[in-house]
């Protein structure tokens, strides 16, 4: 069994303390948060250990799950992968490239196991749509919020577009080749609404709209392929798969086709509802980290892929003419 502490018990930290102590290759040993008054309080919710220094914490764990603000990711991940630690981070994996460079050193250096927390890759719906995913050369997403003060502090490329960076970076098996993007700051000092659109070498495209100014929730993605295309709903959980088939010889009188002309001839259109699991997405990923450990295996969100998302979300941010400061 693994002991594990959490970092930050926040509102997202103690939805990690509850359900790390629902996986079986967990033993929670406690938490740490720089807040004396909020771990106290959560000490007497949940009854689970609070240390009053991080160095603690460390002491009695052989994994840290680091649910701080953005800003401390690096200082608390290095110092666990210098105690060879295996570590899970939130997304993003830090505040800036250089310190996601530094943290692949040095897990790579420890030996040691890093997850990033890029929780949609987990998402039931996505589960369920990647064996369906081929090749996509077209991908639309839209992830749209309502305002809400807490997340102002950061770009809204940092605070939601960097969900579907990961996601689109994951199904297309190529190189970004070029970066586009325009937003608008309307009640933050950063962007509170931005358009990316990202070029890759195979030719694919992914325009990708990040809001929080939605006077609704929306998080969807749409895949367009050779003969298909795939509508991811990451709020709703649901997907829905529209494929074209060649028809040889005479179609069924109840097949819905289409006459793509003489040469091409008739095609027959499929649609699919796959089955979503119902699944917690965040169990999912904190039970995949603990497997990846106990059999040696590597993290489904690395480092690197941390590293790769944040890397885009930068480039994205300085086709804005953001200032690099976003996180002070």
């Amino acid at each position: 069994m693994l002991s594990i502490g959490v970092v930050g018990v926040g509102h997202l930290g103690k939805i990690h303390l509850k359900l790390l102590q629902e996986i079986d290759h967990y033993h929670v040993a406690g938490f740490y948060d720089a807040s004396p008054e909020v771990a106290a309080a959560v000490e007497k919710e949940t009854g689970v250990k609070a240390f009053e220094t991080y160095e603690e914490l460390l002491q009695n764990a052989d994994v840290i799950d680091i649910v701080t603000p953005t800003l401390f990711h690096h200082e608390y991940a290095s110092k666990a992968l210098r105690e060879s630690k295996h570590v899970f981070i939130e997304k993003p994996i830090s505040a800036t490239v250089e310190e996601a460079r530094d943290l692949m050193r040095l897990a790579e250096e420890a030996g040691k196991k890093v997850q990033i927390g890029h929780v949609e890759r987990f998402n039931p719906a996505y589960v369920a749509a990647i064996p369906y995913c081929n090749n996509p050369m077209f991908i639309e997403t839209h992830r749209l919020a309502q305002f809400n003060p807490r997340g102002t502090d950061v770009s809204v490329v940092l605070d939601l577009m960097i969900h579907d960076i990961d996601i689109v970076l994951h199904t297309v098996n190529s190189s970004v080749r070029k970066i586009s993007a325009s937003g608008v700051a309307v009640v933050s000092e950063s962007p509170d609404i931005a358009n990316a659109r990202i070029e890759f070498d195979n030719g694919c495209v992914a325009n990708l709209t990040a809001s929080r100014l939605s006077l609704k929730n929306m998080r969807k993605t749409r895949l367009f392929q050779r003969d298909a295309y795939i509508s991811i709903d990451f709020l709703e959980k649901e997907v829905e798969v529209i494929r074209m088939n060649q028809i040889e010889g005479e179609p069924d009188p109840l097949a819905i086709t289409i006459d793509l002309g003489n040469e091409k001839g008739l095609k027959q259109i499929l649609m699919d509802r796959p089955e979503i699991l119902p699944t917690n997405a965040i169990k999912s990923e904190l039970e995949s980290f603990a497997d990846a450990i106990v059999h040696n295996r590597n993290p489904v969100v690395s480092a690197s892929d941390g590293f790769q998302a944040l890397d885009v979300a930068y480039r994205i941010i300085e086709k804005l003419n953001l200032t690099p400061h976003l996180f002070t």
